[in-house]
C-alpha cells in the first residue's frame, strides 16, 4: 500500500508555514540548542541531492531536540556575493544581483519541497545592505585594531579570473575554482592581520569537539619553535638573519639557501652570476607556493657568488637562492645542514656542498654521511657542546646564541595574513577612501594622484557603502573591476578630491559572521542585540564540508575573536561542536581528448586509458606529449555497446567512476526529480540510511527505492485495523529498545543504525494481524524527526489536534530494554577458550550444556577429567579439568 506523496507533502509544508511552527522562540527555564548549517552560495545549477545530507542531519537532530524540550534555533540563508555568482552571471550574460537573486528563489523552493524545519523569518542574504553595513562594520574594527592593512606583496594572481586569491585558494598552482593558472606578481592588497592571533587560534582549539578538524587547523597554522640566527655576509656590513628550528645543528650549516623573491637575493648577487639568478628569479615568480615546496620533487637553485660566515665556526659558506626557500615564510633564508636535512641533503649532494654530521646517534663519529639523521642524538663536532643530547644542547646553544648576541629565541608560523582584497565586482565594497590631488574632475579624465599611504574609514553613519550600477563588471584589471565606476570611484568632499577602494573583500567576509545575524537578522542598529545572543549562543552544533577546515572555519573563528577582545561578543570560539558529512558521489562517464596547442580537439582516448603521464601538477599528457583533457558524457548520452558504456560520438570506451557530483561530469542527480518520484521523506532517509553520516558514499538509485517500501510499509501498518496498547511482550520490548536506540543513535549521529532499528520495528508490526495503537503512535514520534510528512499525515489520521512535530519524545521503560541474552567467556583451566551466548537466568546445568557445544571448547575437554565447574551467571563459565 502506497501512500501519494505528491499530495501529503506540499500540504503539510503549508501547514507548518501557516502556524509558524519552527519559528524560534526563547522560553523561560528551557533548554536552547542552536544547529547551524554551511549556508550555501546560491549557484545557478541549484541543490544537488549531495546538498541535503547535512542540512537533513541537522534537521533530524533539532526536530528531535524539540521534542525532548529544547528552544531550538535552526536558520538557513545565502553565501550570495563572490567569484560563483560573479561567474555564472557572466556567462549568463546578466548581472549578478539577478542571476543571484533568481537563484535563491531556486535555492529557496527546493529546501522548503525537502521539509526542513528552518526558521525561515531569520533567513540571511550576504549581499543584502542591510547585512552588507554590518560585514563593513567588522572590517572597520579590524581596522581601527591594526588588524586590516595595506602592503604590496607578491600574491596569487589569476588571469582568467581577474582576480587574487588567498594561499587557501591556490592548489598545485591553479585556482580552487575553475582549476585555472595561477602566478605570481606584487599588487597592492589589503590584508588581515590573523598571524597575530595564531597562538590563541591553534590553543583554543583545545576543548572544542572539533576531532576531525583540529590537527588539519593546527598543521595549517604551523606553529615552530627555533631561534633566528644572524649570518655574517663576506664583503658587506648586512647579515642574513635564518629561522631554524634545529639551532642544535648549526656547527654543521655548510651552506645557505634565499628565497628568490627575498628582497637582498639581486642585490648581494655578484655580477657574474647576475644574468643567471635574475632568470631565476623570474621563473620563481611564475610559481605558487604548493609548486614551489610539496610539490617541488627535483630541488634546483643558482649560485648568487655570494659568501655567508658561520657564526659559530666562522667558515665561509657559499649562499645559493632556491625556489623551495620562501620569501614569505621565516626571515626568507634558510641555513642548510645537509647532514640532518632530507631537503638539504639532496641539495648537497646534488651541487657538490660539504655534508659535516653533527649529531650522531650514539655519539660515535663518522667521516662519510651515507644517510641523513634528522632524530635526536649527540653533539659531534660541535665545540664546547660535545656530548650533549639534542634537548641540552638545544637550550644550551640557544642562551649562548643570545648571550653572544648572535641570535635570539623565535616562534614562528606557516599561517600568513590573510589576503583580503579581490579585483572583483560581486563583493563587498572596501570602506576606505584616499586622499587624492588633481586637477580638474577625474571623472572626467583629469590627472590625478591617489595617495594610498593615507587611507580612511568610511564613518559608520554612511555604511552601508553600496556597490554602484555597473554595466561592464567583467574583471580583468589589477586595480579591480570598480576602477570603471568613475562616478562612484571619484567624489568631493570639502572641496577636496577623494577616491574610494575599487578592490572588494573576498566570498569569505559575509561568511565570517552569518552565524551571529542569524541571533537578530532585522536590526538596524547592531549587528544583533545583546540579548539575542544571551538567548542561543554558541552554537551547540554546527554541519558542513571538510573542504572548509582551514578556510571558511579558521576566518570565522579569528573574526569571532576578534568581536571578542572589542566585547562584542561574549565567547572567545563560537562553534562547540563540529562534524563534516561525507561526500555523496555519483556515477561519472570519463573520456579523455587530446588537444592542440590551441585547445581544439585532436582525438578521443578511452576514459581508462593507461598510457597517460601525469605531471606533478595532476596535467596529464600523452608518452608523446600532446596535452589531455579529462571531459565527461552524462548518462543520458551513453550509448552501450556489448555492455560497455561508449562515447555517442568518437565512440571510444567510457570509463565508470564515481566522483563528486559537478555539472560539468554530468553526474548531477536533481533532487527536484527524486521528491517528485519517491517524495522528500524517502530521500531524507535514504540519505540517513546509506552509510555513516562522516563516509564517502555513492549514490545509487535501487537504494531510495529500498527506503520508499519502508515507508509505505508503514503507512499500510498505520491503516490496518488497531488495537489498544503497545501489543504483546515481543512488540513491547521492540518498540522500547527502538525509542531508546534511536534517540541515542540521534545523539551520535548514527542516523543510518536508527533507520535500520525503525525498520525492524516496522517489519514486526506488519506481521501483526492488527496494530497496536500506541506502538504505533510511539514510532511515528521516532521516525518524524527523519519522515517528517508521513509521520504527521498518519498522526493526525489517528485523531491527533496538535502536530507531531510539537509532541514529546517518548520514553522508554529501562527493564523492557535489557537484554534476555547474554554472552560471557568460557574458559578452561582459567584460560578463554571459546564464549557462549545464555539465558540471563539460565541454571548450572543450562550454561554446562550450551558451553560444551563449542567446538574449540569441546577440543580443549577431550581426553580430560573434569574435577570442577564454576559458573557465575552473567560473568564466566570455566572448566577445571586434570
Amino acid at each position: 500500500m502506497a501512500y501519494e506523496h505528491r499530495a501529503i507533502e506540499p500540504k503539510w509544508q503549508r501547514v507548518w508555514e501557516e502556524r509558524q511552527t519552527f519559528k524560534s522562540v526563547r522560553r523561560p527555564g528551557r533548554p536552547k540548542f542552536y544547529a547551524l548549517d554551511m549556508f550555501p552560495y546560491p549557484s545557478g545549477s541549484g541543490l544537488h541531492v549531495g546538498h541535503p545530507e547535512g542540512y537533513t542531519a541537522t534537521d533530524i537532530v533539532t526536530r528531535y531536540k524539540r521534542a525532548q524540550g529544547f528552544d531550538v534555533l535552526h536558520p538557513m540563508g545565502w553565501d550570495a556575493f563572490g567569484l560563483p555568482a560573479e561567474q555564472h552571471a557572466i556567462k549568463t550574460g546578466q548581472h549578478p544581483s539577478k542571476t543571484t537573486a533568481e537563484n535563491i528563489t531556486t535555492f529557496r523552493r527546493q529546501l522548503k519541497s525537502l521539509g526542513f524545519a528552518y526558521d525561515w523569518s531569520r533567513e540571511v542574504d550576504t549581499t543584502d545592505p542591510g547585512y552588507v553595513r554590518w560585514t563593513q562594520w567588522i572590517f572597520l574594527k579590524l581596522y581601527e585594531r591594526g588588524l586590516a592593512f595595506q602592503a604590496e606583496i607578491p600574491v596569487n594572481w589569476c588571469p582568467a579570473l581577474g582576480t587574487v586569491l588567498a594561499n587557501e585558494e591556490v592548489i598545485d598552482g591553479r585556482s580552487e575554482r575553475g582549476n585555472h593558472p595561477v602566478v605570481r606578481q606584487p599588487l597592492r592588497q589589503w590584508q588581515l592581520r590573523i598571524t597575530a592571533y595564531a597562538d590563541r587560534l591553534s590553543e583554543e582549539l583545545e576543548p572544542l569537539d572539533w576531532p576531525e578538524t583540529k590537527q588539519k587547523q593546527r598543521d595549517w597554522i604551523g606553529k615552530s619553535e627555533g631561534a633566528e640566527v644572524d649570518f655574517p655576509l663576506v664583503g658587506r656590513t648586512e647579515k642574513l638573519r635564518v629561522f631554524t628550528t634545529r639551532p642544535d645543528t648549526l656547527f654543521g650549516a655548510t651552506y645557505m639557501v634565499i628565497a628568490p623573491d627575498h628582497p637582498l637575493t639581486l642585490e648581494l648577487t655578484a655580477e657574474a652570476e647576475r644574468a643567471e639568478v635574475a632568470a631565476y628569479v623570474a621563473a620563481a615568480s611564475r610559481k605558487s607556493d604548493l609548486e614551489r615546496t610539496a610539490l617541488n620533487k627535483d630541488k634546483t637553485g643558482v649560485f648568487t657568488g655570494a659568501y655567508a660566515l658561520n657564526p659559530l665556526t666562522r667558515t665561509r659558506i657559499p649562499i645559493y637562492t632556491a625556489d623551495y626557500v620562501l620569501g614569505a615564510y621565516g626571515t626568507g633564508a634558510i641555513m642548510a645542514v645537509p647532514a640532518h636535512d632530507e631537503r638539504d641533503f639532496e641539495f648537497a649532494k646534488q651541487y657538490g656542498l660539504p655534508i659535516i654530521e653533527v649529531v650522531s646517534p650514539d655519539g660515535a663519529l663518522h667521516d662519510t654521511v651515507e644517510a641523513v639523521f634528522s632524530s635526536e642524538g649527540v653533539a659531534v663536532r660541535s665545540g664546547q657542546f660535545d656530548g650533549q643530547r639534542t634537548p641540552q644542547m638545544k637550550q644550551n646553544i640557544l642562551r649562548y646564541l643570545e648571550e653572544q648576541k648572535l641570535g635570539t629565541r623565535k616562534v614562528n608560523y606557516k599561517l600568513r595574513d590573510w589576503v583580503f582584497s579581490r579585483q572583483r565586482y560581486w563583493g563587498e565594497p572596501i570602506p576606505i577612501y584616499f586622499p587624492m590631488e588633481c586637477d580638474g574632475d577625474p571623472r572626467q579624465g583629469a590627472p590625478h594622484t591617489i595617495d594610498y599611504s593615507k587611507p580612511i574609514a568610511v564613518p559608520d553613519s554612511e555604511l552601508p557603502l553600496r556597490l554602484p550600477d555597473l554595466e561592464d563588471y567583467r574583471p580583468g584589471d589589477p586595480a579591480g573591476a570598480l576602477v570603471k565606476a568613475l562616478d562612484w570611484r571619484f567624489f568631493q568632499k570639502d572641496g577636496k578630491w577623494f577616491a574610494r577602494e575599487t578592490n572588494t573583500m573576498p566570498q569569505w567576509a559575509g561568511s565570517c559572521w552569518y552565524y551571529l545575524r542569524y541571533l537578530d537578522p532585522h536590526n538596524a542598529d547592531a549587528p544583533f542585540s545583546k540579548q539575542a545572543y544571551d538567548d542561543w549562543m554558541p552554537v551547540d552544533l554546527y554541519v558542513g564540508g571538510n573542504e572548509h577546515a582551514v578556510l571558511h572555519l579558521l576566518y570565522a573563528r579569528f573574526w569571532h575573536k576578534v568581536l571578542f577582545d572589542v566585547g562584542v561578543v561574549k565567547h572567545p570560539e563560537p562553534f562547540q561542536k563540529l562534524v563534516h558529512q561525507g561526500m555523496i558521489l555519483g556515477n561519472a562517464y570519463r573520456w579523455y581528448a587530446v588537444l592542440d596547442a590551441e585547445g581544439k580537439l585532436v582525438r578521443a582516448l578511452s576514459g581508462d586509458d593507461k598510457t597517460l603521464v601525469a605531471d606533478a601538477d595532476g596535467t596529464l599528457h600523452t608518452p608523446e606529449g600532446d596535452k589531455v583533457e579529462a571531459r565527461y558524457v552524462g548518462p543520458d548520452q551513453v550509448v552501450m555497446k556489448d555492455r560497455t558504456p561508449t562515447h555517442p560520438e568518437h565512440g571510444v570506451p567510457l570509463h565508470t567512476t564515481l566522483e563528486k557530483m559537478a555539472k560539468s561530469r554530468g553526474n548531477v542527480v536533481n533532487p527536484d526529480h527524486v521528491v517528485a518520484e519517491f517524495g522528500a521523506d524517502a530521500l531524507r532517509v535514504y540519505e540517513m540510511f546509506m552509510g555513516p553520516l562522516r563516509e564517502t558514499k555513492p549514490w545509487q538509485t535501487a537504494g531510495i527505492q529500498g527506503t520508499r517500501r519502508f515507508l509505505d510499509k508503514v503507512y499500510a501498518v498505520a491503516n490496518k485495523p488497531l488495537t489498544e496498547g503497545e501489543g504483546d511482550e515481543e512488540t513491547r520490548k521492540l518498540l522500547h529498545r527502538t525509542i531508546k536506540k534511536v534517540g541515542e543513535d540521534i545523539e551520535t549521529m548514527r542516523f543510518n543504525t536508527a533507520v535500520s532499528t525503525m525498520m525492524i520495528l516496522a517489519n514486526r508490526l506488519a506481521s501483526l494481524e492488527a496494530t497496536p495503537r500506541a506502538a504505533l503512535e510511539k514510532l511515528l514520534v521516532v521516525l518524524a524527526p527523519f519522515a517528517p510528512h508521513l509521520s504527521e499525515e498518519l498522526w493526525s489520521e489517528l485523531g491527533h489536534q496538535e502536530l507531531i512535530a510539537d509532541a514529546a519524545w517518548p520514553r522508554f521503560e529501562p527493564a523492557l530494554c535489557e537484554d534476555d541474552f547474554v554472552e560471557i567467556g568460557v574458559q578452561v583451566n582459567g584460560k578463554a577458550r571459546g564464549r557462549v551466548k545464555l539465558a540471563k537466568d539460565a541454571t548450572e546445568a543450562a550454561a554446562k550444556e550450551e558451553s560444551l557445544k563449542d567446538e574449540n571448547v569441546a577440543r580443549f575437554l577431550s581426553d580430560k577429567t573434569l574435577k570442577k565447574f564454576i559458573y557465575v551467571p552473567g560473568k564466566i563459565v570455566n572448566f577445571i579439568v586434570g
